[in-house]
């Protein structure tokens, strides 16, 4: 299968970015120089772009209308039931619609790219799964070693529309160096929520932040009450051999951050979301996980950047 790939280039800095247009606008290769080499920022699946590898396992995914899970794929709202796919491996629906999808091109330049889905135009399908149209717009912009990626997302319908926003990169690691243990990994939060069964409870406790090396890690939890610097939260991935790091940003629309690692361990994810996984039943206990309801023709936008820096 054939899917449409946007590459966008730095002169300068000789970085350069490729984005999965037509499978789920994802970014799935980032490339930095360093000195005569060039090192790879994320992790994918060799052969990602046939477009016919798992799609939210690679790259930079982008998750919404919900990022996480749905609990057995069902969304009950104002009354009504949805029912959507049980697309992971516990009988639960994840991620959204439109990370599997293609999107539309509609600006491109040689540092940058921006696309759009809309539901009611690229899959209606959609609109009996989910209780208002939608249309979600992002763009990719490289800048020297710095990928900025902005997001908005428009409820397109007449009825309100409840999302949530998430990314999902796959950090690779080591980053130049030839051991991923001892990579350093920052990430500033107070409180993790607890999960039973993979869905959240709506309950969360104290937490360090965390300051670790990789080989201590083991994740898949979500975690909040990030620090904030001017309505900016600063994590970073740094490899102490090469000298490189990753410190990705990103804007107080992201309330939280899943951290995962990945089985192969040669990736570790720093998702930012706007929402608890399961925001929609952690709700109607009465606690605010961050969902968002937009009346019709609301908007809200979202950005994050993924800055690559070397000391050596």
């Amino acid at each position: 299968m054939s899917i449409e790939i946007a590459t966008l280039r730095d002169a300068t800095s000789g970085a350069s970015a490729d984005i999965a247009v037509g499978y789920g606008f994802n970014c799935f290769r980032f490339t930095v120089p360093n000195g005569e080499k060039s090192v790879e920022v994320l992790w994918a699946e060799e052969g990602f772009e046939s477009g016919e590898l798992r799609a939210s396992s690679s790259g930079i995914p982008v998750l919404f209308p919900f990022p996480g899970r749905l609990k057995d794929g069902v969304l009950q709202w104002e009354g009504k039931e949805y029912r959507l796919p049980q697309n992971d491996r516990t009988g639960n629906a994840i991620h959204g619609f439109v990370y599997t999808r293609p999107w539309r091109t509609i600006a491109q330049t040689e540092s940058s790219v921006t696309a759009e889905f809309k539901a009611s135009v690229d899959d209606p399908s959609i609109l009996e799964m989910w209780p208002a149209d939608f249309q979600i717009r992002a763009t990719y912009a490289l800048t020297g070693t710095t990928l900025t990626a902005v997001f908005e997302a428009t409820n397109c319908g007449d009825a309100p529309l409840p999302c949530g926003l998430g990314t999902h990169p796959y950090f690779r690691v080591p980053l130049g160096g030839s051991s991923a243990d001892g990579c350093k990994i920052n990430v500033p939060y107070h409180c993790e929520w607890t999960f039973a069964d993979k869905m959240a409870t709506g309950e969360k406790r104290a937490a360090e932040p965390l300051a670790a090396s990789f080989a201590d890690t083991s994740f898949d939890n979500a975690f909040g009450d990030l620090e904030w610097n001017d309505g900016i939260c600063v994590t970073s991935i740094e490899d102490l051999e090469s000298g490189m790091k990753i410190t990705q940003t990103f804007s107080n629309e992201f309330i939280g951050v899943v951290l995962y690692n990945p089985g192969h361990r040669e990736a570790f994810c720093i998702e930012p979301y706007s929402l608890i996984p399961d925001a929609f039943q952690v709700a109607d206990k009465g606690v605010d996980a961050g969902l968002r309801v937009l009346q019709p023709g609301e908007s809200f936008a979202a950005k994050a950047d993924i800055a690559v820096t070397t000391t050596k």
